[in-house]
């Protein structure tokens, strides 16, 4: 709350004219509860909010009424699915759910591996879409889930077609605080803007390779990634070596751009 109470110190004459202290109280509580897995009380919201209990009481009272967060039975109050579906209805990430999922479920199926598609949102990634493959063994990842982009091939797919403004923008949603991590994640772009993928050992789970290919619109700017955490399986004849899978996710992702209506040669 203290960024948030020197931002509106800051705020010019101008700016101070279109404030809406109703939206951003909602807003506040909102972001509040999508970092909150266990949920938190209406006391603790105001507390960590800096908000009086009354003014808590009637945004989540609105909040509720409109299906952005329920009550728990331990009185703890958590976000739904609403935001999410909310942003589906956004035409290009509905569109590009659309035509990935059967392109997605085919890849899975034919490398033998989890696969999820995400896109950048706020500093973060969103795991948008995801499928498994028919094996017992899985690595998958939630979908919803909100990923850091410094430890992530996503991250770095996505990152790394960005032109410099860009890419200034997300860091600095991102934050400064990753220090090692951050100057590794920039050391590594242009070695993937060459490539046109990012390979390489998973920095959060031993035994796995990332492979991530990004998916490009007609603007030629790339809008998500798509991305497995690729386990090493030992003794599985239906085991796919790493090159394979890797070309094969080139591939979808190739096919999925020019369907997006990118040229032919993006992403090359």
């Amino acid at each position: 709350m203290i960024e948030d109470e020197v931002t509106v110190t800051d705020m010019s004459a101008e700016d101070e004219k279109y404030r809406a202290p109703a939206l951003t109280k909602g807003l506040d509580i909102l972001e509040l509860l999508a970092s909150a897995s266990d949920g938190l009380t209406q006391v603790e919201i105001g507390k960590m909010l800096g908000r009086t209990t009354s003014e808590i009481f009637r945004m989540l009272v609105v909040l509720s009424q409109r299906g952005y967060v329920e009550l728990s039975g331990d009185d703890r109050y958590q976000l739904t699915t609403k935001l999410f579906e909310v942003a589906h209805r956004h035409p290009p990430i509905r569109r590009l759910t659309a035509i990935a999922g059967d392109a997605m479920q085919k890849l899975a199926n034919r490398i033998n591996q989890s696969i999820h598609l995400c896109i950048l949102q706020g500093g973060r990634l969103l795991v948008v879409a995801q499928v498994d493959c028919p094996d017992n063994n899985l690595n998958s990842v939630r979908l919803g889930a909100q990923i850091p982009i410094f430890d992530s091939a996503s991250g770095r797919v996505l990152a790394a077609f960005l032109d410099d403004a860009a890419l200034e923008h997300l860091l600095t949603l991102a934050g400064t605080e990753a220090g090692e991590r951050r100057d590794r994640f920039l050391a590594d772009l242009p070695g993937v803007r060459d490539a046109g993928y990012c390979e390489g050992p998973s920095l959060t789970l031993a035994g796995v390779t990332n492979l991530s290919a990004p998916i490009f619109d007609y603007t030629g700017k790339a809008v998500a990634a798509i991305t497995t955490p690729f386990i090493h399986r030992l003794n599985s004849a239906s085991h796919v070596p790493v090159p394979e899978a890797r070309n094969a996710l080139v591939e979808t992702c190739r096919d999925l751009s020019k369907r997006m209506g990118a040229g032919a040669a993006v992403g090359r």
